[in-house]
């Protein structure tokens, strides 16, 4: 059979049948993709309605009107917490961190070790070594000295350098 259509366009010795099964299977292959789309768009319009689940775009609209006004608000509550981390640190840096304290016999013969050498000291190992003193007719003594960096301009006795020694190796912060 000859076609003059198909005589025009250069396809006229070819046999109706072989087109006609090229255009079935064409048929059937758009039919597959038209499958495989419809299936896609069914898994994106379950995935909207999840995301949608009983609102409506202007009840959406503000939801994440909402969210961008809390990202704010952690924003600045956030700046506020590093600040006031800065203001406690510098306020730490300043008070006693580290301690020593040797108890010890002043008299070396009543056998309490009532007397003591504490020493306090900051950050910066600035402080202070209190010594209490108890001598054995029942008589105390206090004094204190001063620590800057880590040494007393005044010196120490024994048992002020051993509690000294001991603030100084004290990790405890």
């Amino acid at each position: 059979m000859n076609s003059s259509i198909l005589g025009f366009i250069g396809l006229g010795n070819l046999d109706p049948a072989i087109l006609f099964i090229i255009w079935l299977l064409l048929i059937i292959l758009l039919f597959v993709l038209l499958i495989i789309q419809s299936s896609k768009l069914k898994k994106l319009e379950k995935k909207y309605d999840k995301f949608m689940q009983g609102k409506e775009a202007a009840s959406l609209e503000e939801e994440i009107t909402g969210l961008f006004h809390d990202n704010r608000l952690i924003r600045s509550e956030n700046e506020k917490n590093r600040k006031d981390i800065i203001s406690i640190n510098k306020r730490l840096s300043n008070s006693f961190q580290k301690y020593g304290l040797e108890k010890y016999d002043a008299s070396r013969n009543d056998g309490g070790k009532l007397s003591f050498a504490i020493c306090m000291l900051d950050e910066k190992d600035n402080g202070f070594i209190l010594n209490s003193v108890h001598n054995s007719d029942g008589s105390n003594y206090t004094y204190s000295k001063a620590i800057n960096a880590g040494v007393s301009e005044i010196e120490l006795t024994k048992s002020e350098k051993v509690a000294l020694e001991d603030a100084l190796n004290s990790t405890v912060r």
